[in-house]
């Protein structure tokens, strides 16, 4: 059988580091859960009712991909990007209609995550009913840590998350104040997506959202789960 050949050089395998280990989890999808946490959700002038309401996603390619201690390029476009700080979970096996008693079974570990957005672009899109992706899926806005396995954590149900820029507090909050938690999500999502290996879940982000300016170095951290760190260069 000849081998396949292509007209352009197929795209890379993007990938991140597992803690513990010299083999690497490659990204396949980018899922990423909106309004998860109720006071980022106030903040936007979009409350929550989960009584009356759904999980909501949106996507990311996995092309979008940076390991946290990056520098980007203040991406083209926007005149206010914005960080938000975010639990990652990392799926490791296939799933569809799952019970939320599944969950853990899915789970291959967890990372810190920064989506970052254009969001004046993304508020632009929300208020003429538009689609986002000019506002989240664009080059380097997914940053992300090293994968802790959950063999080391189980579920995630509480800990502390934070981000600071040039050293001063943003955003503080804990996990316990998802609105939908992960078993919920996992169950949510598969009703919807063959669940993969390789998919990321970017499980939404605290209240304290805000810009950053070219020099601006954001940290943060994730109790259990890790720190992450990204610089933003010049423009390009």
């Amino acid at each position: 059988m000849s081998e396949t050949t292509y007209v352009f050089a197929p795209s890379p395998v993007y990938s991140l580091p597992i803690r513990g280990s010299n083999v690497r989890f490659p990204v396949k999808r980018i899922f990423c859960v909106g309004r998860n946490y109720h006071a980022h959700a106030v903040e936007m002038n979009r409350p929550v009712d989960k009584a009356s309401m759904s999980p909501f996603y949106f996507l990311k390619d996995a092309s979008t991909t940076i390991e946290s201690g990056a520098t980007v390029p203040y991406p083209t476009g926007t005149h206010d990007y914005h960080y938000e700080m975010e639990l990652v979970v990392a799926i490791g096996a296939e799933g569809f209609r799952l019970a939320e008693a599944d969950a853990e079974g899915m789970i291959y570990g967890y990372c810190a995550g920064l989506d970052m957005t254009r969001r004046d672009l993304q508020l632009a899109a929300r208020e003429t009913g538009r689609p986002w992706d000019l506002g989240k899926d664009f080059e380097k806005s997914a940053v992300f840590t090293e994968i802790v396995p959950r063999s080391e954590l189980g579920i995630l149900k509480h800990g502390s998350i934070n981000l600071q820029v040039n050293g001063e507090t943003r955003q503080s909050s804990n996990i316990d104040k998802l609105i939908w938690g992960i078993p919920e999500l996992l169950a949510d999502l598969s009703q919807f997506y063959h669940l993969q290996p390789g998919d990321l879940i970017m499980t939404g982000t605290p209240e304290g959202v805000g810009p950053v300016q070219v020099g601006d170095r954001i940290t943060g951290h994730i109790d259990k789960v890790g720190d992450i760190e990204l610089n933003v260069g010049a423009a390009e």
